[in-house]
């Protein structure tokens, strides 16, 4: 391997060397890769400006706009309370809110998921005299499990519809199938069986809590009707290019100034708070891997990979559910999932199979490895600061005792539903 090719392959394995040592500066390491690539002329500044989605960008920003200031409305941590003050013990009422933190992580980021509802599940603890670990691990795995459902679940998931242009609808039904968001919700049907599990012993009676107060449903209200205007946008951009992300964008704008018009200083904070870091993240790995397809490198990679697996699909498929689930174990999963889809999508077509199932599953594997340690994900790490601040110290085992379970449990039987369902 010589010329082009080998250099972009020297400054892939650089750059993702930096991201697995460097976590606090990834966004900086990926950036000097691009310019050591536009450098050289592997891509010119056009071809790197058309190689990022920007619709996914639109999407990605619009939707953590509304979640910030649906976070700030009050109304997940007063569903949070309600379902507590329903429930019959502390275990079913902690299993109940890991659920929901499931559920918000559809429309909320897994970090502001975490420390939504994370405050709740601390003082249930406090208030019965039980330490609050295992609920908090419960609450981070499960918020980073319903990622990848939905189209605006997280990163991962806007990169898949972004290469297979998939828009909200094709989530659910893709090319006339069931589609990846029920793999992920039969994970989660059985990964709560390990939660409910771990949690059946703490049979203390529910003390009440005082329901969280409402600011305003003003923010609900918008997020229900940017999912209605998702699930309508095929019909005038089937191909996925532009009003997705539009959509996002202006209904997040337009949130933003009725903030600003009720409370200028809650404006100010909500974009002060804004995840500039993982936009630009975004924009770099598309260019990155762009170049890697240009070259060729993603065809060699994939054929290496098929020269390995052989040509058998369930070969190929566990191999590729095993890796991603152990590598996102260690790091991010976002260049990870965007590098593999091209590459999946060459192995597919060198044995002769549909691409589809085998992109689901390492996408799958890849959204729920970071369960596994306390580092793998950024909500584990939340959840592990917020004990830190308790006085409270987390090791790996401790995390490994109930992220191990969780994650073998949900990746076992989403992924041998996905299976069952498309092969």
């Amino acid at each position: 391997m010589t010329g082009p090719k080998a250099y972009c392959l020297v400054v892939f394995i650089l750059v993702y060397t930096a991201l697995v040592i460097w976590k606090r500066r990834r966004t900086e390491a990926l950036w000097v890769g691009v310019i050591a690539l536009l450098a050289v002329r592997i891509l010119t500044p056009w071809e790197a400006f058309h190689a990022v989605e920007w619709n996914v960008l639109g999407i990605f920003a619009g939707i953590l706009l509304l979640a910030e200031v649906f976070t700030d409305s009050g109304m997940p941590l007063r569903i949070a309370d309600l379902l507590i003050d329903r429930s019959r013990n502390v275990g079913m009422a902690i299993l109940l809110v890991c659920l929901f933190s499931g559920f918000v992580s559809i429309f909320v980021e897994n970090v502001a998921t975490v420390l939504i509802v994370a405050p709740v599940a601390i003082e249930v603890a406090r208030r019965v005299g039980v330490s609050p670990t295992p609920f908090l691990i419960g609450i981070a795995i499960s918020s980073n499990l319903q990622g990848a459902g939905t189209l605006i679940g997280d990163p991962p998931s806007m990169i898949l519809a972004s290469f297979l242009r998939m828009n909200f609808n094709d989530f659910f039904v893709y090319l006339g199938k069931p589609s990846i968001f029920w793999p992920v919700q039969v994970g989660a049907f059985t990964s709560a069986g390990v939660l409910w599990w771990i949690f059946r012993k703490y049979r203390q009676p529910v003390h009440y809590i005082e329901p969280e107060k409402l600011e305003s449903w003003v923010p609900t209200g918008s997020i229900v009707t940017v999912i209605v205007l998702l699930a309508l946008s095929p019909i005038f951009d089937p191909g996925f290019h532009w009003l997705g992300g539009t959509i996002c964008m202006v209904m997040g704008l337009g949130l933003v100034a009725w903030t600003a018009f009720r409370n200028p200083g809650q404006a100010a904070r909500l974009l002060r708070r804004y995840d500039w870091n993982t936009s630009f993240f975004l924009i770099a790995v598309f260019i990155v891997v762009e170049a890697m397809v240009s070259v060729g490198l993603i065809d060699d990679l994939a054929h290496q990979f098929a020269r390995l697996t052989g040509d058998s699909p369930i070969v190929v498929y566990v191999s590729l559910v095993a890796l991603s689930v152990l590598l996102s174990a260690f790091i991010d999963n976002i260049p990870y999932i965007t590098t593999m889809i091209p590459l999946v999508q060459e192995v597919g077509v060198r044995i002769d199979a549909n691409p589809v199932p085998f992109i689901f599953a390492m996408v799958l594997g890849a959204s729920l490895g970071g369960n596994i340690t306390p580092f793998g994900a950024s909500a584990n790490v939340v959840a592990v600061g917020l004990l830190r601040k308790e006085g409270i110290a987390v090791s790996t085992v401790e995390f490994l005792k109930i992220g191990v379970p969780f994650t073998l449990v949900a990746i076992a039987s989403g992924g041998a539903f996905l299976w069952w369902i498309w092969m």
